[in-house]
């Protein structure tokens, strides 16, 4: 029965065919491009990605490493989310200029403000050089001896590739190291805060709209890029001047309707399409669950302490957002895959896959590949949970343990490389760490840490228990820790670590704080991580070699794009309703009106600013309604992830048409399991940005920079004229 449903299930799939993937832009003439223009792209697969004249790339950079952004007008200003953009408008947040209540707008350049360490990096060419990377590697016999030799061709590429002098040559693997792929990149490093909405509009929902369908949120920031007087990346200076775009995105006025063609464009950051059922049925039911308890114990200490305190509300809001995003998606995660029988799935494609093998005659070479899947999954298995609990609670969610736990790679690299380096280290360390007391208190801290603390010493694989949390009371320990450790303050902090490093290493030793994280790590890097690191080593040389025989086996019409790995994606489809389950469809676009449903006074998810109340009760929306209705988020087909935030929507003709911010809950199990019928991504309404940037904040000077266009009218015109 299940490998008819399978059959069926490959039968129907080229309906959707076009409606996933995360293709490389330098790679899409042919098949993509057929696809694209069947959906209605009136483009060409140059427009998108083009070396030598200006294409939608170069409107395109990485935003600090971790989102997308979109060049909007010829002066540099970047559109993003306002949560890319959240840790820099926190950080010139004060009390009196609180910028995440109230917003921040720019008037002219002289306004905007600096970020040190923000940067966007743009993509200048993309190059395959799986042959270079690859070359002396086949004749080699254990798995770490053919990766050391990897690196080493890497490393040789990366130093010799041709490129300007103010560019950085990068090379990426794709497959599970079937193919290399080398990007020219440049890295701009003076980057502006320009303008962002309150958060009553850019975070509206917050938390509880988090991965949600129907959405109401203004999730968008502007930024502008400052580069030398020759439009080259340079450090911030008083005299830079805006970037000049080689290419920039045109806006469009003209909205959105069902089965319009999206093109999403960006950097997706990770995605295991690919894994094997048995990694999935681990992920669901033992890896998923442990990170979700972690995270849902800490958030609901934080939120007790927001919801009471401004300045915690201040200190923590960017750090609560972070841990609840994933446990959000995770929660999500599992139950789409239960709800999509993805384990079930995957296992029965797998026996067709032992098919493939036998009728191509690969079973020497191929037909391991399952039982051992499933046989150092089994082996991995405490490892890989015991791993999850040191990194959430040790390296994540408790803030004097990651502290300590940066105290104990400092000690480790006194006995590593000695004591200038760990001089040098120690200054760096302790300069980096004013950023992170500036957010934290104390008493917040203190109770996650008593509350992981106790799920860490009961719910952790026994095995790998550090005796420092055997048979203890959380409690007692809590209270020994934060009333006698320095890692509380930053100013013992500085004390602790004055002095040459045997009387600092002396001190540390000392300190309750420090030795406990020190027991926490010299178990896991003693007992845990050497295992894992091998068995997991085992598992990647058997996932390239699946991902191979995927490649070589499969019909030659299948659609097997690689994993995401944060380099620049195209991800193409549709605006799309949808239905999560029996008798209930989702409309694919939101209004105005939908905030004002959600709307609680002075609630801190859903209060809305009294000028956007009194604008809609105006009607006052400018030229960016629709048939008497401001739109604000729309939903479509696109195949996005982590990193996608930010990224630009853009219609067939290449213009902007929305902001990339969010998936629906039902389908965030498309990391692992992309399932057409369900898994959508969320946009911001591009006429919903342009209607908080001109009328409620009223920064015409950021309007009069953008270059605003009607294709559709303009099209219908041109129909006109031909009748005629």
């Amino acid at each position: 029965m299940k490998y008819i449903k399978l059959l069926f299930l490959l039968a129907v799939f080229p309906l959707f065919a076009q409606q996933g993937g995360m293709w490389i832009p330098s790679l899409l003439e042919g098949m993509n491009e057929k696809e694209m223009k069947e959906l209605g792209m009136q483009m060409s697969a140059k427009d998108i990605y083009d070396v030598n004249n200006s294409s939608l790339k170069d409107a395109v950079p990485h935003f600090n490493g971790g989102c997308t952004s979109e060049v909007i007008s010829p002066k540099g200003l970047l559109l993003t989310n306002h949560h890319c953009g959240y840790s820099m408008i926190q950080s010139h947040s004060t009390l009196e200029n609180d910028y995440l209540t109230d917003g921040f707008w720019a008037k002219d350049l002289n306004e905007e403000l600096p970020n040190p360490g923000t940067s966007v990096t743009f993509i200048v060419k993309i190059a395959d050089v799986t042959k270079q990377v690859l070359e002396g590697t086949h004749h080699l016999n254990t798995e770490s001896e053919i990766q050391q030799k990897i690196q080493t061709n890497i490393s040789q590429l990366v130093n010799n590739y041709p490129k300007e002098d103010w560019q950085e040559n990068r090379v990426k693997t794709f497959y599970e190291g079937n193919q290399y792929m080398l990007f020219v990149v440049e890295t701009f490093k003076d980057i502006r805060l320009v303008g962002a909405p309150p958060s009553s509009i850019g975070k509206f929902g917050s938390d509880t709209d988090n991965w949600v369908w129907p959405r109401h949120t203004g999730d968008f920031s502007l930024f502008r890029i400052y580069a030398d007087k020759n439009n080259r990346p340079a450090e911030y200076a008083a005299d830079n001047v805006p970037y000049t775009p080689k290419h920039y995105l045109p806006i469009s006025l003209d909205g959105i309707a069902e089965d319009d063609f999206t093109l999403v464009f960006g950097f997706p950051g990770r995605t295991q399409e690919y894994l094997p059922a048995v990694a999935v049925e681990q992920i669901v039911n033992e890896l998923n669950p442990a990170k979700i308890a972690i995270r849902d114990a800490a958030l609901k200490v934080q939120d007790e302490f927001m919801r009471n305190d401004q300045q915690i509300k201040i200190q923590y809001a960017s750090k609560y957002a972070r841990i609840a995003n994933y446990w959000k998606k995770w929660i999500g995660e599992n139950q789409g895959l239960t709800k999509s029988n993805a384990i079930a799935v995957k296992k029965a494609h797998e026996q067709v896959f032992q098919e493939w093998i036998k009728k191509a005659g690969k079973d020497e070479m191929y037909g391991h590949l399952i039982p051992d899947f499933e046989k150092y999954y089994d082996e991995i298995g405490p490892y890989a949970l015991s791993r999850d609990y040191f990194y959430e609670i040790v390296n994540r969610n408790v803030e004097l343990l990651k502290i300590g736990y940066q105290l104990v790679q400092l000690e480790l690299v006194l006995n590593s490389k000695g004591e200038q380096a760990f001089m040098a280290r120690k200054g760096n360390l302790i300069n980096r760490l004013a950023a992170t007391y500036k957010d934290y208190n104390k008493n917040v801290d203190e109770n996650v840490f008593k509350a992981l603390i106790d799920i860490y010493a009961n719910d952790a694989p026994k095995n790998f228990l550090p005796n420092s949390l055997k048979n203890i009371d959380p409690s007692a320990l809590t209270t020994k820790v934060y009333l006698t450790s320095a890692l509380t303050s930053y100013d013992s902090l500085k004390t602790l670590l004055e002095g040459n490093p045997e009387e600092v290493i002396g001190k540390l030793q000392n300190d309750p704080g420090y030795s406990l994280v020190y027991d926490i790590a010299k178990t896991y890097h003693m007992q845990v991580e050497p295992v894992y690191n091998q068995l997991n080593l085992e598992i990647q040389a058997l996932q390239r070699t699946y991902m191979k025989a995927l490649l070589e086996l499969s019909p030659q019409d299948a659609r097997i794009f690689p994993d995401a790995n944060s380099t620049l994606r195209v991800t193409y489809g549709t605006v799309k309703g949808y239905s999560p389950k029996d008798a209930v469809y989702y409309e694919p676009v939101t209004y105005l009106e939908g905030v004002i449903e959600k709307y609680v006074p002075n609630d801190y998810e859903f209060d809305v600013p009294e000028k956007l109340l009194e604008l809609y009760n105006k009607k006052d929306y400018g030229a960016y309604s629709e048939n008497g209705k401001l739109p604000v988020c729309f939903i479509g087909t696109n195949h996005t992830t982590g990193g996608n935030s930010g990224s630009p929507a853009i219609d067939s003709n290449g213009n902007l048409i929305g902001l990339n911010f969010d998936r629906v809950w039902e389908g965030t199990m498309s990391d692992i399991y992309y399932d057409p019928a369900i898994c959508r991504n969320i946009m911001v309404d591009i006429r919903y940005v342009l209607f908080i940037i001109d009328k409620y904040a009223e920064a015409d000077n950021l309007i009069a920079e953008m270059t605003l266009v009607h294709p559709k009218k303009n099209k219908n015109k041109k129909r006109s004229r031909k009748r005629n």
